[in-house]
């Protein structure tokens, strides 16, 4: 398991600073080598001695509790078994055979791991299987699917509206005003009665040209914090006392007005790069992990790209490569996944913030400033997490692509390929990046440490994971 390694290694150079006994690097040796071999009950033990033992170092106390989130996070992902599986699979398609199921599994449709010494699969890799398959063997169906799909129906009928908006210009356009009702419900004891939870939801950008006019209307806590412009996450904090028995709720509604926008390939103004601005630095680096230079993204950017230094070409080429290459799927929680890039490509699958990963390491190395912007995507009952991208093109500014949404049913190549240098309206702006730190601060491990769209919740005993709460975003659209 690459990912618990690459986690412990961040483990020992936090701990090398932090005045831990020096023989913890034993116990994560220790622990290292039972969730190499899937052994998570052993970690689970381990650490929980490590927690009851007394100590009160708290920095010591906070990596025994991530460890312990590691490992309770890679058993609830894989947690069918080999039975349940075969009859998930046989509940969503024809009879099959052993020797196909070994096919899917050599081949990295079907995932699955050894975990405590049984063979576990990934609770959506049935879904993920027909998905796949159909993408590879059967891709008339899965491009006729997409097709008759009514939100790609709504969708090319709001992009050809914003096209028409767009004639001339590049500035946003089509707003939509929509009304939020977010909640956070903690399930009932997941904490101790009296016991203080605190709470990050996500909230809207307000220093976004596309994202406007966001007004807070009801708060479940009047004591909230929200977040300054400059944080890389925005987000509302806000805290609950816990009953015994009781649900623990969190709750925002708010106004805001969102815009389309695009910009016409052909008409996007390219001028030489300021290599010594610090934008341009910033936008071309690696982030680790999951924005990464590796041999097999340079060599994949390098192949596809071959002998193109033009900076839209560059772009089009990459995006198109995903169109053909990289179908959707569910995903592992990221905080378990020690390379996103590198994953995609073993693995030639993805859901949007994966692909979105790749798409920018991509065209970082390449040269090409590109950055993360991400939240959720806002139709009419089609709500849902959202990641996408935009592209820095000197001259121009940035230009939004959403590399995961499909190309679009038209014979207008503006209307087809909208989304290599456009944006719907139906968007919820939550994060200009990745990684960045709560605010208030976060005492322990994130439940998503990359990205924010669900929110996170913690009391004074550790991170509470998503299977202790659940959200529910509700959207009016008024005129």
């Amino acid at each position: 398991m690459k990912n618990i390694r690459f986690f412990l290694a961040l483990l020992l150079v936090f701990l090398s600073g932090c005045g831990t006994p020096t023989d913890f690097s034993q116990v994560l040796e220790d622990i290292q080598e039972n969730l190499d071999f899937g052994n998570l009950s052993t970690v689970l033990q381990i650490t929980d001695s490590l927690k009851k033992s007394g100590i009160k170092n708290k920095e010591f106390l906070h990596i025994a509790d991530s460890l312990s989130q590691i490992a309770q996070r890679i058993n609830i992902d894989f947690s069918i078994t080999e039975a349940e599986e075969i009859k998930k699979i046989e509940s969503r398609t024809s009879p099959f055979s052993l020797e196909e199921k070994s096919y899917w599994e050599k081949r990295g449709w079907l995932e699955w791991r050894m975990i405590d010494g049984e063979k576990k699969y990934f609770k959506r890799a049935d879904s993920n299987l027909l998905l796949i398959k159909k993408f590879h063997e059967d891709k008339d169906s899965w491009l006729l699917d997409i097709e008759n799909d009514p939100e790609m129906a709504f969708r090319l009928k709001h992009t050809e509206k914003v096209l028409k908006s767009s004639d001339n210009h590049s500035n946003p356009v089509v707003p939509v005003k929509m009304r939020i009702t977010y909640t956070i419900t903690v399930q009932p004891d997941a904490v101790p009665d009296g016991e203080k939870l605190q709470c990050w939801l996500p909230m809207p950008r307000e220093d976004r040209p596309r994202q406007k006019y966001v007004k807070l209307l009801v708060t479940s806590d009047p004591e909230y914090i929200i977040s300054p412009d400059t944080a890389i996450h925005h987000s509302i904090f806000m805290e609950e006392q816990s009953k015994k028995g009781v649900p623990t709720v969190f709750q925002i509604s708010y106004d805001y007005i969102s815009s389309a926008q695009y910009f016409k390939m052909s008409e996007i103004k390219i001028l030489p790069y300021d290599k010594a601005s610090d934008d341009y630095m910033k936008y071309t680096a690696e982030q680790l992990p999951h924005i990464c230079f590796t041999d097999e993204v340079k060599r994949l950017a390098d192949s596809i790209t071959a002998g193109d230094d033009n900076p839209s070409s560059i772009v089009s080429k990459l995006y198109f490569w995903f169109k053909e290459n990289i179908p959707w799927t569910g995903a592992l929680e990221y905080s378990t996944i020690p390379n996103i890039p590198e994953y995609v490509l073993k693995n030639r699958r993805g859901d949007c913030g994966m692909q979105t990963f790749l798409f920018i390491s991509m065209l970082r190395y390449k040269g090409i400033p590109a950055r993360w912007e991400s939240g959720w995507m806002m139709p009419p009952e089609k709500e849902n997490l959202h990641d996408w991208s935009e592209v820095y093109y000197e001259g121009t500014g940035w230009v939004p692509v959403d590399v995961m949404y499909d190309l679009q049913k038209s014979e207008n190549p503006l209307l087809k390929n909208f989304y290599l240098s456009g944006i719907d309206s139906y968007r919820l702006i939550v994060n200009e990046g990745i990684a960045g730190p709560l605010h208030p601060v976060k005492k322990f491990l994130r439940s998503e440490p990359y990205d924010f769209q669900r929110g996170e919740v913690e009391w004074k005993g550790g991170n509470l994971y998503f299977d202790k709460w659940d959200y529910d975003m509700k959207i009016e659209y008024p005129k």
